[in-house]
């Protein structure tokens, strides 16, 4: 019996650990607190994420290598945990005769430690980054320059909570034989940053996400090996949420609820909505400090509450109750994968933004509030997909070291 009571103290921390880890559990108001804002990273002249990405970058170009080269700096110098690979293929077009024109998606991945390939399933985070070839010289803020700089905040922003928690997990004595016994199951985070989604000349099936097609055929074809939990790489993805056409300030953007398999991960999003609202973190809603402050010279007490406005609210599909689901008549990115039977989450504005295929739709012409809330919406959504209850950095120190609070967690954790 002696010479078993370390094998059982060792059952029973992990039972523990799992217990406490598994669910799947929303961070505390305190935690959506320190989810920071892109703020000056987003200046659309000189911004680090987001400026590089504000221009031509149609399939092949000079302008797209440039931007594919700003995202591998990112990971590189930013992320060096991150893996990065990149998927590539080539396809005539309508409007490039026999040329065959390159296409290059970028995959950055953050696995948990111990993670042996095929042991890892994925909150997929996409979104595209060419654009169109016309009109001349069209730079596609929205569509998607915006929404990819939001990707890689998002992965700087979770970042170090990945690195925390996957320590307590190593403190507490997680080791891939329990992965093994199926006591906890690998999570990971995979951004792809997609080519080719727009068409060269008019929208077909054969002119358009030259990228997203060639991508999900190699990752069903790429099997993993014998005995793994998932058996190729496409069937790794437990949600597909691809982000597209975000930005633009006005008219506020109405979310519908594509589909009924993920409307549950539609309504995570839309009460993280609603909570990030009731906290005044939402800097594009009328009633924001900023803008209370501005138009009404920042009334207090009875007559501030008498001057809130009527509070907006993009996910309004949360109660949702009806049939009319609408996820196949906005063709996007998510189409080959969602043939393929991977679930789909679509954030995309219906209808669409005014400035949608347009000149207009360059650096000028978004909001930074509305861009801000989008980021600081998807890192929550992602950051309670991944339990980084109490490993978020406070926002004020930007430190890595744990605070208090977060070594009684781990404690709490660890011991019996």
């Amino acid at each position: 019996m002696k010479t078993r009571l370390p094998f059982v103290l060792h059952a029973l921390q992990i039972l523990l650990f799992v217990c406490l880890s598994r669910e799947y559990t929303s961070i505390s108001d305190d935690a959506l607190k320190l989810i920071p804002r892109p703020r000056e990273d987003f200046d659309i002249k000189n911004g680090k994420l987001l400026s590089p990405i504000l221009r031509p970058r149609v399939p092949g170009s000079e302008g797209s290598t440039a931007v594919l080269n700003h995202f591998v700096d990112f990971f590189h110098n930013d992320l060096p945990q991150w893996k990065v690979s990149f998927q590539n293929s080539t396809s005539k077009t309508p409007v490039t005769g026999n040329k065959e024109i390159p296409f290059v998606n970028l995959i950055a991945t953050r696995d948990p430690p111990w993670a042996n390939p095929g042991e890892v399933g994925y909150l997929t985070l996409v979104a595209h980054y060419d654009s169109k070839m016309t009109p001349e010289g069209f730079i596609g803020a929205t569509d998607s320059a915006a929404p990819c700089a939001m990707l890689m905040h998002t992965a700087r922003a979770l970042d170090g909570a990945l690195t925390k928690k996957w320590a307590a997990m190593d403190q507490a004595g997680i080791k891939q034989e329990d992965y093994d016994l199926g006591l906890e199951e690998h999570k990971g985070i995979q951004i792809l940053l997609l080519d080719g989604e727009e068409a060269f000349d008019q929208w077909t099936k054969k002119d358009s996400i030259y990228g997203s097609k060639s991508l999900a055929a190699d990752m069903e074809a790429t099997f993993h090996p014998a005995l793994s939990t998932y058996y190729n790489a496409i069937s790794s993805i437990h949600l597909f949420v691809l982000l597209d056409l975000l930005g633009e300030g006005t008219p506020t953007p109405k979310m519908p609820s594509y589909f009924k398999t993920t409307h549950w991960a539609y309504q995570n999003m839309a009460t993280l909505e609603d909570r990030l609202r009731a906290q005044s973190l939402f800097s594009s809603s009328p009633n924001h400090p900023s803008k209370r402050s501005a138009s009404s010279g920042g009334p207090t007490g009875t007559n501030e509450q008498q001057a809130k406005s009527t509070e907006p609210k993009w996910f309004f599909d949360i109660d949702k109750s009806n049939d009319r689901w609408l996820g196949g008549l906005i063709e996007d990115d998510h189409l080959p994968f969602m043939a393929r039977g991977v679930d789909i989450l679509h954030l995309i504005p219906n209808p669409f933004p005014t400035v949608w295929h347009k000149e207009t739709d360059d650096g000028e012409h978004l909001d930074m509030d509305t861009l801000g809330d989008w980021t600081v919406l998807v890192t929550a959504f992602a950051a309670e997909w991944m339990d980084l209850e109490g490993y978020m950095d406070k926002k004020a120190t930007n430190k890595r070291a744990m605070n208090d609070k977060q070594k009684a967690k781990i404690i709490s954790k660890t011991e019996l």
